[in-house]
């Protein structure tokens, strides 16, 4: 079964985005992109959403 975890490699400030692409299988480009225009187009909610997301996602556990 799959977990959704932050990056720990492929981040620019959490790592939120990249993990979501982790877990898509998916480039972290057109994650980043959906989410700016998302950010963009709900007046800044997409902020919120992911200052909540990076507090709520656990990080990737490291052995």
């Amino acid at each position: 079964m799959k977990k959704l975890f932050k990056s720990d490699t492929d981040k620019k400030l959490c790592g939120v985005c990249g993990g979501i692409a982790e877990y898509f299988n998916i480039d972290s480009t057109i994650v980043r992109l959906i989410w700016a225009v998302f950010t963009f187009f709900s007046l800044g909610t997409g902020l919120l959403v992911y200052l909540l997301a990076a507090l709520v996602m656990p990080n990737f556990p490291s052995n």
